[in-house]
């Protein structure tokens, strides 16, 4: 509905400002100069409406309130050569004054075909913001300060126009010689209201403008911070529309390649870090009784773990969708330190003796303390952090009795709760050279007697709600020999 109000708006401002600026309007029938404008702004606001669909709306949302200002100007030229045509032929007015009244009606028009591409831009912007489409920046810049440049100029070009022509009215009709000094106060008062009438529609106009700037301005400005903001909590998925062909367009389209080329960057860390926890893990498995699936298992019942652990009361703050990946992606480090263990001790195939067990415990802290020099090196991060809290605590008991602390109950990590029973259970499946791989339901009954023992007993409870995703994980990552 704002085109049919900006038209109708537009005649009754020219019906007003024709009276002042043509004598031969004001003179003339009220309801003849009504009815014309009614009539041929209605037109033009009917015609726009049947050019619009295949002159702006078929086009890409890149050139659309391009094609919507020129269809709205020409349309607004259009109705003042109309105007001018009626006051000159219709109402026999000079040329001189046909033209004054066209000249009010671009000016009127010029800053309503204005908003209207400010506001079809605004929608361009949210429509490309909610379908996450983007468009290349074409070889037409048009910079910003241009653009205020022109509406700037047009702004000063119509106002001086208008009260100029204003002006010149009022000395023809209020200031002839004959009259005294008494009159001259009149037509001063008359020349005065004329302009301030002139001056408060071209302000009121500006105003719409520049605030029709504003929100377009503050819009691509959030856009742009919103998308940074994300970018530095860690979103690198985040995108700024690309949707003007200048300044703005130019900035969002090279933050865009930027965020890109920080993503790639990123991927290939993660890539690297991934490939070289694999093969720590699978270098500390090789000097063990175990193998390399028993990583990629355990791994995948502490997500499994966790994921369903996060829909426990109390457990929903921790265990959000970035920490679950962060403890996927270091589980399998729970047993790096055992590189710093005697083959001897490590791979015997019999019980350890006190001593030996001492030895073996040690691996804990050997992990724990491998990975604190890379922290050390890299600086603090949560994915350190619960790799060096796996490692080290992986073995720790509910009751306190584990290793190498001694930690009860929730002292103990969860990230280390968590490894203890997707390790033991592993360990309980697996064919060991000191044992046979127990069947599952075996596997369990020792798990439920280790609750609020050995493990924790809401991770206990956790394991029993997702036992066919352990059953299922292990059947797909079997060892050859099991």
């Amino acid at each position: 509905m704002r085109p049919l109000l900006y038209f109708m708006l537009t005649a009754a401002a020219i019906g007003l400002y024709g009276g002042r600026v043509c004598p031969v309007i004001q003179a003339a029938s009220a309801t003849q100069w009504g009815s014309f404008l009614a009539v041929c702004f209605l037109a033009a606001w009917g015609l726009r409406a049947l050019l619009l669909p295949k002159a702006v709306t078929a086009s890409s949302g890149d050139v659309q309130p391009r094609r919507e200002f020129i269809l709205d100007i020409i349309l607004f030229i259009l109705a003042a050569l109309a105007t001018c045509a009626f006051v000159v032929l219709a109402l026999g007015s000079p040329v001189p004054n046909g033209i004054k009244v066209a000249v009010g009606v671009l000016a009127v028009g010029f800053f309503f075909s204005i908003d209207l591409a400010l506001q079809c831009e605004r929608s361009v912007v949210l429509e490309a913001r909610r379908s996450g489409l983007d468009w290349r920046l074409t070889g037409r810049y048009f910079p910003v300060t241009r653009k205020f440049a022109f509406v700037a100029g047009a702004c000063v070009v119509f106002t001086a126009l208008i009260i100029t022509g204003m002006v010149v009215k009022n000395i023809h009709e209020h200031f002839p010689q004959a009259q005294g000094p008494e009159y001259w106060s009149q037509a001063m008062y008359w020349v005065a209201l004329d302009i301030g009438f002139g001056v408060l529609c071209l302000t009121a106009l500006a105003v719409l403008v520049i605030s029709s700037f504003a929100r377009n301005l503050s819009l691509f400005f959030s856009f742009q911070t919103e998308s940074l903001d994300a970018v530095a909590k860690g979103n690198l998925n985040a995108r700024v529309p690309v949707v003007t062909n200048d300044e703005f367009g130019f900035i969002a389209s090279h933050t865009n390649l930027m965020i890109q080329a920080l993503e790639q960057r990123t991927e290939e860390l993660e890539h690297t870090r991934d490939a070289t926890i694999v093969t720590l893990a699978s270098l500390a498995e090789t000097r063990d009784n175990e193998t390399g699936q028993h990583i990629l298992r355990t791994q995948r019942y502490v997500r499994a773990l966790a994921i369903r652990l996060s829909e426990r009361p109390g457990y929903a703050d921790f265990l959000q969708p970035e920490t679950i990946e962060l403890l996927y992606k270091s589980a399998p480090l729970h047993d790096v330190g055992k590189v710093g263990v005697p083959d001897a001790i490590l791979l015997k195939p019999g019980r350890l003796t006190p001593e030996e067990f001492e030895q073996m415990k040690m691996h804990a802290t050997y992990g724990r303390d491998s990975l604190k020099v890379a922290e050390n090196m890299l600086g603090s991060n949560s994915f350190l952090r619960l790799a060096q809290e796996i490692a080290h605590t992986h073995h720790e008991k509910w009751d306190g009795s584990g290793y190498p602390q001694g930690l009860k109950g929730k002292d103990i990590p969860l990230s280390g709760r968590l490894m203890a029973l997707a390790d033991v259970y592993d360990a309980l499946i697996s064919k060991r050279v000191y044992k046979p791989a127990f069947p599952h339901e075996k596997a369990k009954e020792i798990i439920l007697e280790g609750r609020e023992s050995h493990f924790d007993p809401d991770v206990v409870d956790t394991f029993l709600a997702v036992e066919d995703e352990f059953v299922a994980i292990a059947a797909a990552l079997r060892d050859a020999h099991n």
